[in-house]
C-alpha cells in the first residue's frame, strides 16, 4: 500500500516549526506502531499575527488572527492536519473543520524571565522578587490583570513578537522582567537560571495554555485516524473544560480570564479540578472560583461513547464554575449577563 503523505500547516515561527515538527515525529512513531503507511510533511503558512508585529493583539478586534490562514489552507486542501497553539483559537471552528486530537500538554503555567538576579528570590509574596516600581513586558490583558491585582506597583511595558523578539527586547527596552508561557521557553529549550514559573494562585494561564491542538478537515477520515493516535484523553478532557468556561462566560484570548483544569487521584477514580479566576482589568478585583468531578479512570478509554458522556461531564464541570464565578460577581467585570 502507497504511504498516504499528510500536510502539516504550521506558522512560520521557531515555537511554531518546533511543534509542528514535534507533532510530525509523533505521528510517524505512533504510525509505526499501527503499521500505518503514512509520510509527514510541513508547510509554512503566514497568518495575521505574523504579518503585524507591532499592533496590541487587543487592537485587532478579532479572534483567531494566528490561525485564520492556516484553517483556509486546510479547507482548499493545501495543509491536512493543521498544529495550532491551543489558546490561540477561538471557541468554534470554521464550517468543515474540527479539533481531532490534543497531545500530550506542557507546563501551562505562565513564567516571569528576569532581566538581572532576583531581589529576593526566597520572598514568599507573590513576584516579592521583583522591586518596586519594577517594569514588565507584556500584551496579554490577563497577565496584566491578575499581576496588577497583587502588585500595583508594577509598571506594564506593552511588548509583541516571537519568543526571541521578545527576549531581545528585555534588553533592549530597559524592563526588568517579560512574561512568557513556560512551555514556549521550555519547548525552545531557553529555560534558564532567569526564569521564575509564576504560581497559578498569583496569576492563572489561559484557557488551553501548553496544550497543542491539531485540526483537520471534517470529511478527512486518514488524517483525523492518523492525529487521533496521539490523543491525550486526559489533556482532551482538562482543555474542554478550560475551553468551555471561556465560552460560558463570553470571553476571548483578549479578556482577564483564567483557568487552570489538573487530575488527581487514581485506583480507578479521578478527578479533575477547575480553577478559574476573573480579573478586573485595572487589577482592582480578582474572582476566584473552583469545582471538581469524578471520573470513572475506566471510561476514558472505554470506547467513543464514553469518551463523549465524559467530555459532556467536563463541560458540565465548566459550566458549575462559571456559575460560581457569576454569584461572586465576575459578570461585573465581564459585562456578562449570566451562565
Amino acid at each position: 500500500m502507497q504511504p498516504r503523505e499528510l500536510v502539516v500547516g504550521t506558522r512560520p515561527s521557531a515555537l511554531a516549526l518546533w511543534q509542528a515538527r514535534w507533532v510530525a515525529d509523533q505521528l510517524e512513531a505512533a504510525a509505526r506502531r499501527h503499521g500505518l503507511p503514512l509520510r509527514l510533511k510541513l508547510k509554512e503558512i503566514r497568518t495575521e499575527g505574523d504579518l503585524d508585529h507591532t499592533t496590541p493583539l487587543a487592537a485587532f478586534g478579532q479572534r483567531g488572527i494566528f490561525v485564520r490562514a492556516v484553517e483556509q489552507a486546510l479547507l482548499r486542501g493545501e495543509a491536512d492536519v493543521a498544529v495550532h497553539s491551543l489558546k490561540d483559537l477561538p471557541g468554534e471552528q470554521p464550517p468543515g473543520l474540527v479539533l481531532a486530537a490534543f497531545p500530550v500538554r506542557d507546563d501551562p503555567r505562565d513564567a516571569a524571565v528576569l532581566a538581572r538576579p532576583p531581589v529576593d528570590a526566597a520572598s514568599p509574596a507573590p513576584l516579592g522578587y521583583l522591586p518596586q516600581g519594577a517594569r514588565l513586558g507584556t500584551g496579554s490583558p490577563r497577565r496584566i490583570a491578575h499581576l496588577r491585582h497583587w502588585r500595583p506597583d508594577l509598571e506594564f511595558v506593552p511588548i509583541r513578537g516571537n519568543v526571541d523578539t521578545r527576549l531581545r527586547k528585555l534588553e533592549e527596552m530597559g524592563l526588568d522582567a517579560l512574561v512568557l508561557a513556560a512551555a514556549g521557553l521550555r519547548r525552545l529549550g531557553l529555560w534558564d537560571e532567569r526564569m521564575q514559573v509564576l504560581d497559578p494562585s498569583v496569576c492563572l494561564p489561559a484557557p488551553g495554555q501548553g496544550a497543542l491542538a491539531l485540526e483537520v478537515r471534517a470529511d478527512d477520515e486518514v488524517a483525523r485516524r492518523a492525529v487521533q493516535l496521539i490523543d491525550d484523553i486526559s489533556v482532551r478532557l482538562a482543555v474542554t473544560a478550560e475551553r468551555e468556561l471561556l465560552a460560558r462566560l463570553g470571553g476571548g484570548c483578549h479578556v482577564p480570564i483564567g483557568a487552570l483544569a489538573t487530575w488527581t487521584g487514581g485506583d480507578g477514580e479521578k478527578r479533575l479540578r477547575l480553577m478559574a479566576s476573573v480579573a478586573d482589568p485595572a487589577g482592582s478585583r480578582l474572582v476566584v472560583a473552583e469545582e471538581t468531578r469524578v471520573f470513572d479512570e475506566a471510561a476514558l478509554t472505554a470506547g467513543e461513547a464514553a469518551v463523549a458522556d465524559a467530555e459532556a461531564a467536563a463541560r458540565a464541570l465548566a459550566h458549575d464554575t462559571a456559575a460560581a464565578l457569576l454569584a461572586k460577581g465576575a459578570g461585573e467585570l465581564l459585562g456578562a449577563r449570566g451562565a
